[in-house]
């Protein structure tokens, strides 16, 4: 493993130096000398924190499958937009930059996010750009479209009726301006260049409503943007793995065949 700092020469809005202050990317490089995809991971935790079950164990889960994966570590509170959304932005053209020295596909990137790390990845997602061709710095000629989203249980919108509080709270602010609140809510941004997505949710997360993802694919439907949606029956929120799930714990497998089949190789394990 590998700790790789987005902003060397210090983040934007920083607040200071400590380690909140700087955000990074954990490298777990896959095998071989193949270039195969990757995989960045989101993890959630409200904007107030990133979940510990979320970041490394799923990093490792890919990595051992044959993909090259990554733990984002974004800024949380008390940070809000956009430093996590920059972060993913970087976090994206970072690995494009390296893409050749570390055997990454640079068309091959996805974002997988849980709860509020859904929501940074499905924002960055939607909210992408082709880069600055006139910049004097490398990085920031590079485009940060993903070129796929992985979404678990994902916070999507920041309607106050269908949002999780805390996320909209820790991003926004108490009363956010609406302008900001449409343009962060994710299924409100889907157009038809937003990346192919495999979205996963349970009808019984009280702490994230279903209605996010199901608000997410219609909009993908809508734009005639392909994905795959898997809403399980039974599931707290924030279940990641979902290991003891004999039905939701299928996701991650169901993830893996999605990813082959965009081209993003993997192995057979």
């Amino acid at each position: 493993m590998e700790k790789i700092e987005l902003w060397p020469q210090g983040a934007p809005g920083a607040l200071g130096t400590q380690e909140e202050d700087r955000p990074h990317l954990l490298r777990f490089p896959a095998a071989g000398t193949a270039a195969r995809g990757a995989v960045v991971v989101c993890p959630g935790g409200g904007y107030a924190m990133r979940a510990g079950h979320e970041a490394d164990p799923i990093a490792a889960w890919y990595q051992e499958r044959g993909f090259h994966a990554f733990v984002l570590h974004y800024r949380v509170a008390p940070y809000a937009y956009p430093s996590a959304l920059e972060d993913a932005q970087q976090a994206i053209r970072l690995v494009r930059l390296h893409a050749q020295e570390w055997g990454v596909d640079p068309e091959r990137i996805a974002l997988l996010g849980f709860s509020a790390g859904g929501h940074v990845a499905a924002s960055a997602g939607t909210l992408s750009n082709d880069g600055d061709p006139l910049s004097d710095d490398p990085i920031r000629r590079i485009g940060c479209r993903p070129d796929a989203l992985l979404l678990c249980y994902p916070v999507i919108s920041m309607r106050p009726d269908v949002t999780h509080g805390g996320s909209r709270r820790n991003l926004l602010g108490e009363r956010p301006d609406p302008e900001l609140e449409a343009l962060l809510s994710a299924d409100e941004q889907v157009g038809p260049d937003t990346p192919p997505t495999f979205l996963w949710h349970t009808a019984e997360d009280e702490g994230v409503s279903s209605r996010n993802s199901l608000r997410f694919a219609m909009a993908l439907a809508e734009h005639g943007v392909s994905y795959d949606l898997h809403v399980y029956q039974r599931g707290r929120h924030g279940i990641g793995m979902a290991a003891d799930d004999r039905r939701a714990g299928g996701w991650l497998e169901l993830s893996r065949s999605w990813l082959e089949d965009l081209g993003w190789g993997g192995s057979s394990r």
